[in-house]
């Protein structure tokens, strides 16, 4: 997501904030294997924005590693190993449950780190999805522990415990990131409100911020996008903006994810045949004048292309070389487009053309 709207974009910009102790980052609950959802927030807006802590089965490792963090210091993962084993009056404490254990944390929202260089050795390798980069040399592990808990790691700060105060930072992040905030996009990230322990979530817990956030005079409300019903709320000045709004002609390669892609959320998806589009992690979709044109799961084996026709599909194919080559992607290899073969659809010339090359599973450009 970064890379869409950073030029230039290197992980380590996001590193020199979080280093800087400008940004907290949170784990929002694991995905499988090894990947999970992470939140970015402020530092100074973290008790408001951070989202509550998710559960864990607390073992006495678990109880250990929090209690050897709890006088709110960062440690090291030897200096946090050191402690969880005097805390459970054993010699030591294997670096293998200590990783596991510190990573079941992270996703629960209870920990963080100073850096996302543990985060990206996890995902592989020393990078992120999109920024990999594979060695034949193993890895050793370091003084500071495996690379996958490098850093230093402190308990997240405890969450603001008025409803009200929460309540309001939520409605304002979310028409900060979106401009026109409707149903659809709040049940996508399961907006949850605090009102002492964990409660109901979705629309119904923010509608009642977000209309006294109008009454404030700080947003309106009304019919801004056609077919999604009265409560739909925006920044003064966002309905001005998207009016004035004339697009560049250039397709948009998003994460299917990304709060900038509405299908899913706040729109449908477009009927499609061979595929079911979703906002799952790691999936692609190309935005054509704010139509989506193509959509590609995790890896870019299966593509749907909602019917778009060739020059539709060229520009598509040219946005994803563009972001293969500019290094937001490592590689990208499709294997089937609507259901069937890649080859001998309307998606291979124009892959071909803006040049993947044959490979005998798919379509390929590195």
């Amino acid at each position: 997501m970064l890379p869409a709207r950073v030029h230039g974009y290197a992980p380590s910009m996001l590193d020199e904030l979080t280093l800087g102790g400008e940004v907290v980052w949170s784990g929002v609950g694991p995905l499988g294997g090894s990947d999970g959802w992470v939140c970015l927030v402020p530092a100074d807006e973290a008790p408001e924005l951070l989202p509550d802590p998710g559960g864990v089965e607390e073992s006495p490792l678990h109880a250990a590693v929090l209690g050897a963090l709890e006088d709110g210091g960062a440690l090291f993962f030897r200096d946090i190993a050191d402690r969880a084993a005097g805390e459970q009056g054993a010699a030591a404490v294997s670096d293998a449950a200590l990783v596991a254990a510190l990573w079941e944390l992270v996703w629960a929202g209870r920990l963080g780190n100073d850096t996302l260089a543990p985060l990206r050795a996890l995902l592989g390798a020393g990078g992120t999805t999109a920024h990999r980069r594979r060695s034949r040399r193993p890895v050793m592990p370091g003084r500071m522990g495996p690379p996958t808990v490098a850093g230093r790691w402190w308990r997240l700060p405890e969450r603001e415990a008025d409803p009200t105060r929460r309540g309001l930072a939520a409605a304002t992040a979310l028409l900060d990131r979106y401009g026109v905030v409707t149903r659809g996009p709040v049940v996508a990230e399961q907006v949850r409100r605090r009102t002492g322990e964990r409660s109901g979530g979705g629309f119904s817990a923010v509608y009642p911020v977000l209309r006294g956030v109008e009454e404030a005079g700080k947003a309106r409300r009304g019919y801004f996008v056609e077919g999604l019903g009265a409560a739909q709320f925006a920044r003064p000045g966002a309905v001005d903006r998207l009016r004035a709004f004339t697009g560049d002609g250039h397709p948009l390669v998003l994460a299917a994810a990304d709060p900038a892609n509405p299908y899913g959320a706040a729109l449908a998806w477009p009927d499609a045949e061979g595929g079911r589009p979703s906002r799952k992690a790691g999936a692609l979709v190309v935005l054509d004048d704010g139509a989506p044109t193509l959509y590609l799961e995790r890896g870019g084996r299966s593509a749907v292309t909602f019917g778009s026709g060739e020059g539709a599909l060229h520009r598509a194919a040219e946005a994803l070389a563009e972001t293969v080559r500019g290094g937001g992607l490592a590689s990208l290899t499709v294997e089937r487009a609507d259901g069937a073969e890649v080859f001998g659809t309307l998606l291979e010339p124009a892959l071909k053309k803006a040049g993947f090359h044959p490979t005998p599973k798919g379509l390929r450009l590195r």
